[in-house]
């Protein structure tokens, strides 16, 4: 296994991809043993292509596309199940995410305790628009509220995790941003950390404030519903 897999899930992002893997690169080569996992959401440009030409000269490259346009959980999912590493860092495909802060993380981690098995990005600084910032700040303090995750910002798209832990929670469509949640109800800590966050280089957001209003509202019922019914128990082999 290798120790780190860099996740990124794509659809129509042709113009970010070149530009991310050089930076994901430039930060980890030399400094982890690594592999970066692009996943294309059955993108309708010429991401794939672009994809193509980027494994030619990157080794630590590999490309995995869906056959139907699934959405972002499922990239991710996908991605973390093809991963050959121990530990996922994911990254969102538009560029705003620095992939100069997963050393930061993986320091963090070395330096942590065993039961914290996530580390999520908190972009303090958000280089977003104000509509988007507002009505972020509505949903982290709803979402707060509810499921009582003591997270500042679960929508940063730039996490380090156990790949194991992942895989053992409970998945459904939207389930990457209430990972904090899930992780603490299977019993594990989550340290929320600082980090970088960039203007979108090229592209536009495949979301609105509209749509991400509606899905939340029933996957924050949904997430609440699955804490109140969980049930730990410890376990010793005779």
């Amino acid at each position: 296994m290798r120790q780190l897999s860099v996740v990124v899930p794509v659809h129509n992002e042709r113009d970010n991809i070149l530009p991310l893997i050089d930076e994901i690169v430039t930060a980890l080569r030399g400094r982890a043993d690594f592999e970066i996992v692009y996943v294309d959401d059955l993108s309708r440009d010429d991401t794939l292509a672009v994809l193509a030409e980027a494994r030619a000269r990157t080794p630590e490259l590999r490309v995995v596309r869906h056959l139907a346009q699934s959405g972002q959980s499922t990239a991710i999912r996908t991605g973390v199940k093809a991963a050959r590493g121990d530990w996922i860092a994911t990254l969102d495909g538009d560029g705003q995410n620095d992939p100069a802060d997963i050393p930061k993380l993986l320091v963090l981690r070395d330096g942590s305790p065993a039961d914290v098995k996530l580390f999520a990005g908190w972009r303090v600084h958000r280089q977003d628009s104000g509509s988007k910032r507002y009505a972020s700040r509505i949903a982290n303090a709803i979402r707060r509220r509810l499921l009582r995750d003591d997270t500042p910002d679960t929508g940063c798209g730039i996490k380090l995790f156990e790949r194991a832990a992942f895989l053992d929670l409970p998945y459904f469509d939207h389930m990457h941003r209430y990972l904090p949640a899930l992780m603490q109800r299977a019993g594990w800590q989550v340290r929320s950390v600082p980090v970088n966050h960039r203007a979108r280089g090229a592209g536009s957001s495949k979301y609105n404030n509209l749509n991400r209003a509606l899905v939340g509202i029933a996957d924050l019922r949904g997430v609440a519903w699955l804490i109140r019914r969980s049930r730990r128990t410890a376990v010793e082999e005779l």
